[in-house]
């Protein structure tokens, strides 16, 4: 499970949208704002991707995406 509030938090800090990371990855808004949202699974391709996106730390990848 994404911890949500951090990953938009982070999506924000970089000045990036939805969009943005959507198109980074390669899917949809609306596919990317279920993931975001947890109603679908990022792959952990995706995840991996959108850290290097949003220069997120491999230290702290954990906290992004795999939230308790």
């Amino acid at each position: 499970m994404v911890n949500s509030d951090k990953l938009k938090g982070r999506i924000k800090e970089r000045r990036k949208t939805q969009r943005d990371c959507a198109v980074a990855l390669g899917i949809q808004q609306p596919t990317f704002t279920q993931k975001l949202n947890n109603i679908r699974n990022f792959s952990i391709v995706e995840a991996k991707h959108l850290a290097e996106f949003l220069n997120i730390e491999n230290a702290s990848f954990f906290e992004y995406f795999f939230a308790d």
